[in-house]
């Protein structure tokens, strides 16, 4: 068992925090204005936003993250969703439908969704790819950047096997399905092009 600590004056107690210390600091200061301050009183603390009780998480920062971003395949292609919801690869590098705008929806996932389309990328729990016109949990997808600088992008949702399953293009432009597709597989990888 530990020793409890001895109390120290506040005369002789440093300024940054010591346990046991009562020396005054802003945060100290903060936490005895909050001692006995209830959500019913609508203290000062609140007037200004500060959260009573219990701590809350906030991932308020990762709102807003969007990139507009043209996807190059290892393979030499322009990642697209056509009108019709269809995924796919082309050669054009001034295909409208080619342009993607990459949102981040929590801490390394993020939704691609085509400008021209409006449809979003999406992995089925088959491993298909496809284009999904509302967001939902097939269109979540873990973005990682790879050692070679390329980007991978996995289904936040669904696995093969426990295997993450991979958005990728084959040498002739068509998606892969999910369930044949492996990080270190070249034609998951791609670069994000500023548009």
């Amino acid at each position: 068992r530990r020793a409890p600590l001895p109390d120290v004056p506040a005369s002789r107690c440093p300024q940054q925090h010591v346990p046991g210390c009562e020396a005054a600091s802003m945060n100290s200061s903060l936490a005895a204005s909050r001692v006995g301050e209830t959500r019913e009183t609508g203290g000062p603390l609140e007037s200004i936003g500060v959260p009573l009780g219990r701590h809350v998480r906030s991932y308020n920062h990762l709102q807003g993250d969007v990139r507009r971003r043209k996807l190059f395949s290892f393979q030499k292609f322009f990642l697209r969703i056509d009108t019709n919801g269809r995924v796919n690869g082309t050669k054009s590098k001034d295909d409208p439908l080619s342009i993607l705008e990459i949102t981040s929806v929590d801490v390394g996932v993020v939704a691609i969704k085509g400008l021209g389309s409006n449809y979003y990328l999406a992995i089925s729990r088959k491993g298909e790819l496809y284009g999904a016109r509302e967001f939902g949990i097939d269109c979540t997808l873990k973005e990682r950047i790879e050692e070679n600088g390329y980007n991978t992008y996995a289904s936040a949702e669904w696995r093969n096997k426990k295997r993450q399953m991979f958005v990728g293009l084959s040498v002739h432009g068509r998606p892969l399905r999910g369930k044949k597709t492996r990080r270190r597989n070249m034609a998951t990888h791609f670069l994000p092009i500023m548009v």
